[in-house]
Parts: C-alpha cells; sequence; structure tokens
C-alpha cells in the first residue's frame, strides 16, 4: 500500500521584475517635457526632492492653478518590457489640496492621468509620439487619496500617496509612459515600472519552473512540471497555472516516489530507505490552491 505524507506547502509571493526605478537615478531623469522648458511656466520641471524616508531623489512637481485649459505632460524614457506582457506601476506622489489655495479658480484638480505607448524602438522625440490621447493609451486617472495644505507643507507633514495601476497586453519591445496634468499642484515623487512571475517551486512532487505572469488580470498561464529526482508520475498530466499576479493555481496531477524511496524535505524530495525495508512509494498527495494563494 502506498503511504501518504501530508504536507504544509508555504505560499511563495510572486516574484517582481522591475523594469525602471526612478528612485534609483544617480543623475537627472531627462525625462520629456511639454510644453517644453521656456515656452511656458507650467511645464513639468525636474527637481531635487525627498521620499518619505527623508532620502534625496529626483522627481517631477507641477504646480499652475491660476490659468485655465492646462495641458502639461511628461514623458519617461524608452523602457524594454524584457518579454513580460503585462506592466504594473507604481506611483508614489502628492497633491495640493485645491481647497487649500486662496482664490483658487474652480479649474484646479487633485488628480492626473497615466498613459502609455509601444514602440519596437527607441523612437520618440520631443513631438512624437503627439501629445493626445491617440495615439497615447490612457491607463488611468489617478487620484489621490490624502493631499496636503500650505499648514501641512509649512510644518512639513509628508503625504505621499501610492497607487498602482496595470495595462496590457503589450507586444511591442517597449513603451514609454506618460502622465498629463490638467491643472493641479503635485509632485511625482517616485515611479517604478515592474512585471510579475511566478516563482519556481515544487508542487505534488513536481519541479514547475517560473513562469510570467499573462496578459491580462485573468489569465491563467499553464506550466508543465516535471517530477523531482527518483519520483514517477501517478497522474497526468501534470501542470500548474499561473494566473495574472504571479501565483500559481489549480494544480493537476502528481508524483510519487519510486519504491525504496519516501518523501521528505516538505514533501520536495525523495529520499533512499537504508534500514532495508523498502515500502511502495510515498505518494505526494494533491493540494488545492485558492485564487489568493
Amino acid at each position: 500500500m502506498a503511504s501518504t505524507l501530508e504536507l504544509h506547502v508555504s505560499v511563495i509571493p510572486a516574484t517582481e521584475e522591475t523594469l525602471m526605478d526612478s528612485t534609483t537615478a544617480t543623475a537627472e531623469l531627462g525625462w520629456t517635457v511639454y510644453p517644453t522648458s521656456g515656452v511656458s511656466d507650467s511645464s513639468w520641471e525636474e527637481v531635487s526632492g525627498y521620499d518619505e524616508n527623508m532620502n534625496t531623489i529626483r522627481t517631477y512637481q507641477v504646480c499652475n492653478v491660476f490659468e485655465s485649459n492646462q495641458n502639461n505632460w511628461v514623458r519617461t524614457k524608452y523602457i524594454h518590457r524584457r518579454g513580460a506582457q503585462r506592466i504594473h506601476v507604481e506611483m508614489k506622489f502628492s497633491v495640493r489640496d485645491c481647497s487649500s489655495i486662496p482664490n483658487v479658480p474652480g479649474s484646479c484638480k487633485e488628480t492626473f492621468n497615466l498613459y502609455y505607448y509601444e514602440s519596437d524602438s527607441d523612437v520618440a522625440t520631443k513631438t512624437f509620439p503627439a501629445w493626445m490621447e491617440t495615439p497615447w493609451v490612457k491607463v488611468d486617472t489617478i487620484a489621490a487619496d490624502e493631499s496636503f495644505s500650505q499648514v501641512d507643507l509649512g510644518g512639513r507633514v509628508m503625504k505621499i500617496n501610492t497607487e498602482v495601476r496595470s495595462f496590457g497586453p503589450v507586444s511591442r519591445q517597449g513603451f514609454y509612459l506618460a502622465f498629463q496634468d490638467y491643472g493641479g499642484c503635485m509632485s511625482l515623487i517616485a515611479v517604478r515600472v515592474f512585471y510579475r512571475k511566478c516563482p519556481r517551486v515544487v508542487r505534488n512532487g513536481a519541479i514547475f519552473q517560473e513562469t510570467l505572469s499573462g496578459a491580462d488580470a485573468t489569465s491563467l498561464v499553464m506550466a508543465w512540471g516535471a517530477c523531482v529526482p527518483n519520483a514517477e508520475e501517478v497522474d497526468v498530466p501534470i501542470k500548474l497555472y499561473c494566473n495574472g499576479d504571479g501565483d500559481w493555481m489549480v494544480p493537476i496531477g502528481r508524483c510519487r516516489c519510486k519504491s525504496g524511496y519516501e518523501a521528505a524535505e516538505n514533501g520536495t524530495v525523495c529520499r533512499g530507505k537504508h534500514h532495508g525495508y523498502f515500502p511502495f512509494g510515498s505518494l505526494f498527495p494533491a493540494r488545492l490552491l485558492s485564487s489568493g494563494q
């Protein structure tokens, strides 16, 4: 009779691979702004700022709330996607509370827009792509959970918002991001661009290699498993699915240790018995994974 070992398998978080992180810049970011400097005082401006830990970083800020019809853009440099199909953007920013600005007109905003543009090479210029929705693809309008007033600023109270947005599928070699201000007073403190992968893992006696998440939040990317050394397939095919968040789901099939071996190290290896007694192979029990794992 096959002996079954009850496993406790810890949840392994998704692997994040960073494509761009503005906080790691050792010099000016050198992103492209529109309108260009000197044409309008309302353009985004690159300045030295501080993160929530008061570390010096390069930021972009804009504040021209007393004039209506604002249309100020800042575009990142070209970002290679490195095979990723779905891109995640983490933004840290602060926004001035419009109600705290004396005599501010009704055109004052506390939001900005996030866009992306795909390209197979770095082809952008000061005028291309055109600074408008289409050819740019809008990801979302970003709103602050907390805004700051002049009193907060004077007391050096940092109210930094963190928002993450995702988009896909992407298929070109790379892309640009753009941030559009249309009448706010804000600072773009940090931008991190990344993608997610399901990490290499052993499930039900099978090894599953690192797998890129799919193009959509609901995507399930199938990965084939291979039995660990000295194990054999019981149910075939052996496979797992990597969801859009980089978590493994829906295990199918399993392996068991061959005769003369038993499951060990939390069911991740088959170890030979050394006492002259060789029962039928230990079976790796199936384990169901919820969508949150």
